[in-house]
């Protein structure tokens, strides 16, 4: 019934309907204002046929839109969108009665003293704005000119406030040059009012959507200076702002001002001294990152659909990259460590000479050519390094590693004053690498001379004496406590490293034969417990020995063991962790960054769910990278999978499907499947995640692989909560999708039986969607020439169900027979032969609820099939006596199903079956 029906009322007071109209829209009563307003729609329907009966109404409306009754005003406003929408569909005679009538009410209101009809105005223009039932003429002289006035530096505070975030939210909706035109000047002039910050915060959440309409050009000569502006204002919130929209702001930019300006205002705010904005730098990590993703290098794209799809190998980069190999170069001629760095898997086919003696940039060389020609001053300067910037960390007892972990960024780039950090790993048990030094030292010297350090230098980053007196000061702490026992075995092993490289084979042989009296002067407790604590072989022992003996002289670096042990008890970063971080996809400070999201610390001093949006942003990053970088968030993955917080673990398993796509399958099997394997065993929480992507991760395994899990596909029907049974109903779905991954052995000796209990479950919904489940392992038998597994099938399905001592069991084989016949699955041979004798059996049935199952069964499906219509057909009389028989049921219900005409059946009955 039409709000405004009382004006069509004939008679009421001897006046014409539009006369009425007008008398109740001037109406001293507010109600009756009020019902006018509200029923314009229905007033412009009844009046819109006649041009003259048209604009009197439009005049009305006009001189009510000037009522001083503010909700007169506001449900005027309310009805303006679907009144433009009605006079552009029906009226297209009347083209210019919005623009002329509407519209100037709609912009009046923007100023009007009463808040709420300016909130409603502000909120019908974005709609009008939303669905382009604006004039472009319009937007330009008479939307555009009242937000400039409103947010000009001498407008009123609230206006301004109000338009400022009227211009940012229309700035998506208008054109670009509009936007660029008419807008940008001044929403850059708005982005540093240094009058009111709640400007500026509007500014700030609104940024990307700006940067969005206005393009690329214009992001980076107008917005982005203004963006450094706001993310450095003293107000916190409006660096917040700035943190939350980041990643819309980058994608916008072009991969170099990303690279080189947004990279390190980012990483300033995540340093932030304000724990607000650090948390919202944090959350939108993982998104920026994103931004740096290049469907070409990481192999992947994303289609429309929103689904990952893997290019063409041909497409992929190459695994190594020019920067990540000149700071591996670097690493390994600074250490003076001649072992070898092993390889990434993904990096077959590149020789290991290759990648540990790439040459290194050209400003890099020309750095360390300045160091070199002052070796004597370089050479303190670099002993001054280690007193101050080794960093050496002890792990426990069963790593039993001594690193050196230096800053690796800061010798990539070349810096002159720390490009010559020291970097040293050292690691027990040391390999044996005798056999390789000289051709290790033959390919050094092929190095260019920029690239090589003197051995002389790289021997003096570590003090040897200094570490045997710490070996010496430890001796009598290390009987009872193995951590004691751990250092002394770690450090035995850095003295050996330090002083290999200057032992020659005589040497060796000396300190075979010095070995007996360097032992004999020692207290027999430390021979004893030097020899339990030592897992390294005879001769290791023989060198260490002679280290020690051969170290007494040195006394280079003082307090070098104090610096030593206070190290090895706070960093426990070893160096080659951190070497294979190493990429040059994104800026490295970025990943170092994203990867600390695990740090126990971040959640104490940033955000307690930092690791959750870790986890939930790691597929993007993952997808960044590519999957030849896969090593640098491959641990970050395995800790957030091994979470104590079930959301974390939950996230991972939501989305490891996709991750696993990023990956391929040998990185999948390698790395995923474990964890996969872990989700499968964790709460019902974790658990839904795996399973409700369970086919489109099993379909990327290998079929060896994919058939491990037949054995724990049974292990879903068990839950934590009995009750949970959207768990099994997802089960059977996913199992579904499965049968196409597995053989028909397979299928009937593991995915059968699930199916079987499912469809004995206790909730319905589990019951129904079971028996479509049933159903398509048939249609696999059979389409499969696997004719025996499904005869035996059959078999088990009437032994459980026909002969069921429960009625819903036996109801169930009802209804399983006609989805059979519906879906065609098996041969009608088969159906008539072992299926149908069976399924007329119930027509005897003393539960009406299954008889009327069978009813439709017969009627709607079966009878419907032209195999059944063929008067020849044998089994066509026994089938229409049970039908006859049904329609003359006691059972109402029964009667009824068993003689409704298919092509007359209007009632769902869907929902009659489920309630049964």
């Amino acid at each position: 019934m039409r709000i405004t029906a009382f004006l069509d009322i004939p008679g009421q007071d001897n006046l014409t309907p539009l006369a009425r109209l007008e008398k109740y829209a001037f109406s001293d009563n507010i109600f009756n204002r009020q019902i006018i307003a509200r029923g314009l729609l229905d007033v412009f329907r009844n009046f819109s046929n006649n041009e003259e009966d048209f604009l009197t109404v439009m005049e009305i409306v006009v001189r009510l839109s000037e009522d001083a009754e503010p909700t007169v005003r506001t449900e005027l406003m309310e009805q303006i969108p679907p009144i433009a929408i009605f006079l552009q569909e029906s009226r297209p005679n009347f083209p210019l009665a919005f623009s002329e009538y509407l519209m100037p009410i709609v912009v009046r209101y923007l100023t009007d003293p009463n808040n709420q009809v300016r909130k409603s105005s502000q909120e019908v223009l974005l709609i009008l704005l939303e669905q382009d039932l604006i004039f472009q003429n319009d937007i330009e002289n008479k939307v555009c000119p009242i937000l400039l006035d409103l947010s000009a530096p001498d407008s009123d505070d609230e206006y301004k406030a109000e338009a400022v975030n009227i211009i940012c939210k229309m700035a998506s909706m208008l054109s670009k040059s509009t936007v660029e035109r008419l807008l940008l000047p001044r929403f850059c002039e708005l982005c540093g009012d240094g009058k009111l910050f709640q400007v500026r915060k509007v500014c700030a959440t609104n940024f990307g959507d700006v940067c969005n309409a206005v393009g690329q050009e214009a992001t980076e000569k107008f917005l982005i200076p203004k963006f450094f502006e706001l993310c450095s204002d003293s107000v916190w919130g409006m660096r917040k702002a700035c943190a939350e929209c980041f990643m819309a702001v980058s994608y916008t930019t072009s991969s170099e001002v990303r690279r080189t300006k947004l990279s390190p205002l980012f990483i300033n705010l995540i340093s932030d001294p304000c724990r607000w904005v650090r948390q919202a730098a944090f959350q939108s990590l993982g998104p920026f990152i994103s931004t740096f993703a290049n469907p070409s290098s990481a192999g992947l794209y994303i289609r429309e659909d929103g689904t990952l799809s893997i290019r063409p190998p041909a497409q992929d980069i190459t695994p190594i990259s020019g920067s990540t190999s000149s700071c591996v170069n670097i690493t390994s001629s600074c250490s003076g460590n001649p072992e070898h760095i092993k390889s990434d898997p993904l990096t077959e086919g590149i020789s290991i000479e290759t990648s540990n003696f790439l040459h290194v940039e050209n400003s890099h060389i020309s750095g360390m050519e300045k160091r070199m020609t002052c070796p004597a001053s370089a050479e303190e300067e670099l002993i001054q390094s280690c007193q101050s910037d080794s960093c050496y960390a002890i792990k426990d007892a069963n790593d039993s590693q001594v690193n050196n972990c230096q800053g690796l960024k800061k010798a990539c780039s070349g810096s002159s004053e720390d490009l010559f950090n020291n970097f040293l790993y050292w690691r027990t048990p040391l390999p044996d690498i005798s056999q390789d030094l000289e051709l290790l030292q033959t390919k050094t010297e092929q190095q260019e001379e920029g690239c090589c350090i003197p051995d002389t230098v790289c021997k003096k980053c570590v003090a040897s004496s200094e570490i045997k007196k710490v070996l010496e000061s430890l001796q009598e702490h290390m009987m009872n406590d193995p951590d004691v026992q751990a250092q002394v075995q770690v450090l035995s092993a850095a003295l050996r490293a330090a002083q290999l490289d200057s032992m020659s084979d005589s040497e060796i042989k000396n300190a075979e034969k010095s070995h007996e009296e360097v032992s004999s002067s020692e207290p027999s407790s430390t021979t004893e417990n030097q020899n339990t604590v030592s897992s390294a072989s005879s001769q290791n022992e023989l060198l260490e020995a002679k280290v020690i003996q051969s170290t007494d002289s040195e006394k280079r670096l003082n307090g070098t063991s104090e610096h030593l042990q206070k190290e090895q008890r706070f960093d426990p970063t070893p160096f080659e962790d951190h070497k294979s971080k190493l990429q040059d996809i994104i800026p490295q400070q970025l990943l170092d960054q994203y990867l600390s999201m695990t740090d126990p610390a971040r959640a104490q001093t940033v955000d307690t769910d930092i690791a959750k949006h870790c986890a939930y942003s790691l597929p993007g990053v993952a997808l960044t990278l590519g999957r030849q970088n896969w090593h640098c968030l491959k641990d970050t993955y395995e800790t957030l999978a091994s979470d104590v917080q079930w959301k974390v673990r939950r996230t991972l398993a939501f989305s490891i499907h996709e991750l696993a796509v990023i990956l391929g399958d040998q990185l999948t099997a390698a790395d995923l499947v474990p964890i996969f394997n872990g989700f499968l065993k964790d709460l019902d929480e974790v658990r839904i995640g795996v399973l409700k992507h369970l086919y489109d991760f099993l379909k990327l395994l290998h079929a060896d692989k994919r058939r491990e899990y037949l054995y724990q596909l049974q292990e879903f029907v068990v839950t934590d909560n009995s009750r949970n049974w959207r768990f099994r109903y997802e089960l059977a779905e996913q199992l579904i999708l499965i049968l196409e991954l597995y053989n028909p052995s397979d299928v009937y000796d593991y995915l059968m039986h699930i199916a079987l209990k499912l469809c004995a479950d206790k909730v319905s919904e589990v019951r129904w969607i079971s028996f479509k489940l049933v159903v398509a392992i048939l249609q696999k038998f059979y389409s499969n020439n696997a004719s025996a597994l499904g005869l035996n099938f059959i078999n088990e399905l009437i032994i459980r169900f026909r002969h069921c001592p429960k009625w819903v069991g036996r109801q169930a084989f009802a209804f399983i027979c006609q989805a059979v016949v519906r879906e065609e699955c098996i041969p009608v041979d088969q159906f008539v032969e072992h299926l149908l004798p069976s399924l007329l059996s119930l027509a005897s049935d003393p539960v009406p609820n299954v008889r009327v199952l069978l009813a439709k069964a017969l009627r709607q499906t079966l009878m419907e099939k032209a195999y059944f219509r063929n008067a020849g057909n044998p089994h066509l009389e026994v089938v229409e006596e049970t039908v006859l028989a049904l329609q003359s049921d006691r059972d109402q219900d029964v009667s009824f199903f068993a003689t409704l005409e298919p092509k007359r059946n209007i009632m769902d009955t869907a929902a009659l079956e489920k309630q049964n």
